[in-house]
């Protein structure tokens, strides 16, 4: 059996998640302790709140007073609901908290049927119960929980760099699956934006948005997150970062801004792109091309069908890149051009230089001279640098911008090329005639 446990100050929100369970028959309430349970079985938010808080001080410094925990037996455990109550009440009794305010409830939103607990940390003299090493005691508790009523052992499923991350599954546990993702993204994805977060982890079914505000006068950011179907609505009620874990935070995805800056090479991604978009065809070819080099694009669309975004997410060296990253050849703009307004679409090859075509020059008397001295010099040259001379066409290639992107039909300029001594001795010529002897083309 599995134990969660949650520490917060929001004794309305615990009391308001399970209630919504209940609203949508997918929980019921299987006991209390001082809590006075209605005989209806309508459960008053606001009057739960004021029972508890009639065990609660008025006045304290415990700033996180609520405790939110869920048993999770393992799914071969078939309970009855009086079996989970059980479990509960002295799973509470050996944590401390058995004589506590509290309320159990029973889910049934996923195949695996398990319990919630909402009870309180504080007592009616303002003490705060003891709460060391609450997790490794509460581990403890459901060991022997399973020993003695034969249940079968159940452990936290342990998220490894091997772990596949997979899109929503809306029969099982959301929000598990909705924590898992967004901690697999975080620990092996880099990405710089919120735009470009969001991109990642809208592949599996997941949309998160930033929330500013003030609560008793003091201002917060936080992040908040929803679940998702194919078509992009919302299947589930958002989950504040705070219930995910710290690593869903806002304070933590800011700070994996800032790292990434660092880490991020858009180098082999720029390639890859750069290639697929000269030779693919239309955009879906664009996409399946893309996809075969194992990078999605996400693009988004205006109402009118018009790109407005596009990122770029290469699942080989885990960088999640908007396109203008790439370069303007890749912005939305562009991309919108190529795909959707072939008129306005920039033409050549995306973020390469143009070579320029120099006709020959018949040689005079006074040049033949000078190329027989410049081909001496060229030899006394590579003789002195150990025979490394590089060619000055693949030096003076480098002078052209950047050329990482290896596009098909321009390896005529690609480094390497074989030694020339015509056009050599025609560079020459033309540094004296504009530069000086000594300046480098």
């Amino acid at each position: 059996m599995v134990a969660k446990i949650s520490i917060g100050s929001s004794l309305y929100g615990a009391l308001a998640y399970n209630g919504e369970k209940m609203n949508n028959d997918e929980g019921r309430v299987l006991g209390a302790n001082k809590i006075i349970l209605p005989a209806d079985g309508q459960i008053d938010i606001a009057r739960m709140v004021e029972n508890f808080n009639a065990f609660m001080p008025k006045t304290g410094k415990t700033k996180k007073p609520v405790l939110h925990i869920s048993l999770n037996p393992h799914p071969d455990d078939r309970l009855s609901e009086q079996q989970y109550e059980i479990l509960a009440r002295e799973y509470l009794d050996k944590l401390g908290f058995g004589e506590q305010p509290y309320i159990i409830y029973k889910h049934m939103d996923i195949d695996r049927h398990h319990i919630h607990i909402v009870t309180v940390n504080v007592n009616e003299q303002g003490k705060r119960l003891n709460q060391d090493f609450i997790y490794r005691r509460s581990k403890k508790i459901t060991t022997e929980l399973e020993e003695k009523y034969n249940l079968h052992k159940a452990q936290r499923e342990k998220i490894t760099p091997d772990t596949p991350i997979k899109r929503l599954d809306p029969a099982g546990d959301i929000k598990r699956q909705v924590a898992n993702t967004v901690k697999m993204v975080g620990m092996r994805y880099k990405f710089q934006t919120i735009g470009e977060y969001n991109a990642i982890l809208s592949l599996y079914n997941i949309w998160c948005e930033q929330t500013d505000g003030r609560v008793n006068g003091r201002k917060y950011h936080g992040l908040v997150y929803f679940a998702t179907d194919g078509d992009g609505k919302t299947i589930a009620t958002p989950f504040k970062a705070s219930r995910l874990g710290k690593f869903a935070s806002r304070t933590a995805i800011d700070s994996r801004f800032e790292k990434a800056k660092d880490k991020i090479d858009v180098s082999a991604t720029k390639r890859k792109v750069a290639d697929v978009l000269t030779n693919a065809a239309d955009k879906s070819d664009f996409i399946a091309r893309l996809k075969a080099q194992n990078i999605d694009v996400v693009l988004r669309y205006t109402d009118e069908g018009r790109i407005y975004g596009v990122t770029f997410i290469d699942h080989g060296t885990m960088n999640v890149l908007n396109g203008s990253r790439l370069g303007k050849e890749f912005s939305a703009n562009a991309i919108n051009d190529r795909f959707n307004n072939p008129a306005n679409a920039p033409t050549g090859t995306p973020d390469v230089a143009t070579p320029i075509v120099v006709p020959p020059i018949e040689p005079t008397p006074e040049d033949t001279t000078s190329n027989s001295q410049s081909q001496t010099d060229t030899e006394q040259h590579t003789q002195s640098s150990g025979g490394q001379h590089q060619s000055t066409v693949a030096q003076s290639v480098s002078d052209f911008g950047d050329y990482d992107l290896l596009i098909p039909g321009l390896d005529l300029f690609q480094p390497g090329l074989a030694f020339n001594p015509e056009e050599e001795e025609f560079r020459r010529r033309m540094q004296r005639r504009k530069k000086g002897p000594r300046h480098r083309f």
